[in-house]
């Protein structure tokens, strides 16, 4: 595990060694361990190791014998074993012990299609000098990230945006402007989906693509896509049993370790499930780890511990205290971009407890995604027999109520909802209702840079790929590309790799995906009960009791927080991102989605949250201009 970072000139000067030193020394957080440099003509590549396997080799930069190919590498390809094996009986020598000659290998016999033979979480750079090339990828799922900026005449890559600052500065090219449609999606969503990034002309490679630079020609090509075909043949049990095979499989082979491993353990289904095979297949107790709040309604240690009981694991567990002033703006720092789910603050807490403990923990990642368990997939359930009138219907009796009431009155969004499609009423909730009053949130001179100040784009294009699938399935499409890389795996990243602790998701692995993506939607939900088949998996290794309870999530009480411990520094926050300086929002919106908030008639904690993470992003890298000029 590690974090790369580098670059390429066009313009006829040589690369600089020191320019590459600052920009992995941005990233020291993801590879304490050791450090690697490559510099020769205009190329400078380099990497910041943690190491995980073959610790005492595998440094970085690779190189193939011939001298032919470099690799800087940032991940795990869990079946590099098996590849390996098959390498050597092609007569390939090996020289060290670990993945990445192994995917240095794969490239240099199979070139751009090794990534069909990787299964893991990966983004690397390979330099190919047979061609002067370079080629880079991404990993099915996003876990690991791939930011770049090409101008035309300097390239420059990095697991992290704050590499690619630093670079510009050194390299003289000015610092990069604030993208303004990327405001408008992370205000809907509280992230900022691929390929668009907070700053204009950075990019993030999309998940399961991948990139190659020839001369000054840039490619982007897919690899590989998720997959919701059902496969109506299979009986229960015979999908059960393919998804049990799956998932062991995965679990095995992600506790290859040369360092201390354990697990994140919540005490709900998906990390219980994950926990439960680990303690199946593996030779020695293992290593559980739990966090708890005082707040009742936010901790679920009594579970966790009752799962680790059941299951014998070597349990810890803390109950901590969150506060947001302590971490907060180191959480901006390790973000580089605005990024609003508040549950990151318990996934930094929980990971900085782990690695006191393990170099390196698996999660439970992914049940969610795979299995219809979000309330939200199901909402229109809540709207009873209102929501099954025709939909022109609707449009009349709720649509044209709703814009005829003033901006933010009582029961809008209820009308709002009532009157739209499944897809669209599906964002309404995501984005909190953004979707329908945005025009209302921002100043006229920043909306008028945009096509449009509406959210929607992202879900709506996603949902319309697979326009002929059921609704729910559409959904969880949409999800499984936006929310889950943009949002589960940034979080799990950053927060990790800020106490430089790998985290590994088993049922995120692709060809359990793959598995998953099979499994009919009457088997994911199936008499009101979501993840069905899941929960039949996790029965047979925990006790029903963590199993059947009420789903809570890993969340903190941030809506509390603005009424009370916060309040004073929610006041100024929201003052200062209203800001006539900013530009962005206008003042009268930000003031009543406040004075709502405050007096009970709504729970804008979601919004206000996004709100106050901008401005905290604003003041460290546009007005601090952090790791840049």
């Amino acid at each position: 595990m590690c974090g790369i970072a580098g670059y390429r000139r066009f313009d006829g000067e040589a690369a600089n060694r020191d320019h590459l030193v600052a920009m992995c020394d941005a990233i020291l957080h993801r590879g304490p361990d050791s450090a690697g440099y490559l510099v020769e003509k205009g190329d400078a590549h380099g990497m910041r190791r943690l190491s995980i396997i073959d610790v005492a080799g595998s440094d970085q930069p690779l190189h193939t014998a011939d001298g032919k190919l470099s690799i800087v590498y940032n991940g795990e390809s869990y079946n590099f074993a098996e590849k390996r094996r098959e390498l050597e009986a092609e007569g390939v020598v090996f020289h060290t012990d670990g993945d990445t000659e192994t995917v240095l290998q794969l490239y240099a016999r199979h070139g751009e299609a090794c990534v069909q033979h990787l299964r893991g979480m990966y983004a690397f750079c390979i330099l190919d000098r047979r061609r002067d090339k370079l080629f880079f990828a991404r990993d099915r799922i996003g876990k690991k990230p791939l930011y770049y900026f090409f101008d035309g005449k300097i390239f420059i890559y990095g697991s992290e945006l704050k590499s690619i600052l630093v670079a510009m500065q050194r390299l003289g090219l000015a610092r990069p402007e604030v993208n303004r449609e990327a405001i408008s999606i992370y205000m809907g969503y509280g992230y900022i989906p691929a390929p668009l990034t907070i700053f204009e002309g950075i990019k993030k490679l999309p998940p399961g693509h991948t990139l190659s630079l020839e001369k000054t020609s840039l490619r982007t090509t897919r690899y590989w896509q998720y997959s919701l075909e059902a496969n109506e043949e299979m009986s229960e049990d015979q999908h059960l049993d393919a998804f049990r095979s799956a998932l062991e499989d995965s679990v095995r082979m992600r506790l290859i370790s040369d360092v201390p491993l354990g697990a994140y353990l919540s005490g709900g289904i998906d990390s219980s499930t994950v926990v439960g095979i680990m303690s199946r297949v593996s030779s020695t107790p293992v290593k559980t780890f739990s966090i708890g709040f005082e707040d009742a309604s936010f901790d679920e240690l009594p579970y966790a511990r009752m799962v680790a009981e059941h299951l014998g694991t070597e349990h810890h567990e803390e109950v901590v205290r969150p506060d947001a002033d302590e971490i907060i703006e180191d959480l901006v720092r390790h973000f580089d971009e605005p990024f609003a789910d508040s549950s990151a603050i318990p996934t930094y807490y929980v990971s900085k407890m782990a690695r006191r403990h393990v170099t390196c923990v698996l999660s439970g990642d992914g049940g969610d995604e795979l299995f219809a368990g979000y309330s939200r997939y199901r909402a229109n359930e809540a709207q009873g027999w209102l929501g099954t009138l025709p939909l022109p219907l609707r449009k009349v009796l709720f649509g044209m109520p709703a814009r005829l009431l003033p901006a933010g009155a009582y029961g809008q969004g209820r009308l709002f909802n009532l009157a739209l499609a499944d897809d669209p009423r599906y964002i309404h909730q995501l984005t909190s209702g953004l979707a329908d009053w945005h025009r209302e949130l921002y100043r006229p001179e920043f909306a008028g840079d945009l096509k449009t100040t509406d959210p929607s784009g992202p879900f709506l294009n996603k949902m319309a790929e697979v326009a002929d699938l059921d609704p729910i399935a559409r959904k969880m499409f949409a999800d499984f590309h936006l929310y889950l890389p943009a949002d589960i795996m940034v979080k799990v990243d950053r927060m990790s790799m800020m106490v430089s602790l790998e985290a590994r998701a088993p049922l995120l692995d692709h060809v359990v995906c793959e598995v998953a993506g099979r499994i009919p939607m009457s088997l994911k939900i199936k008499n009101g009960e979501s993840k069905y088949l899941l929960k039949r998996l996790a029965r047979q290794l925990v006790p029903s009791t963590a199993i059947d309870r009420k789903k809570q999530g890993f969340a903190v009480p941030v809506s509390r927080w603005f009424n009370e411990a916060w309040a004073d520094r929610t006041d100024e926050l929201l003052a200062s991102v209203a800001s006539a300086e900013r530009g962005v929002f206008r003042e009268d919106s930000i003031k009543r989605i406040k004075d709502e908030h405050r007096r009970g008639r709504r729970d804008h904690s979601q919004l206000m949250w996004s709100l106050m993470m901008l401005e905290l992003w604003f003041r460290q890298y546009v007005d601090d201009k952090a790791y840049g000029n």
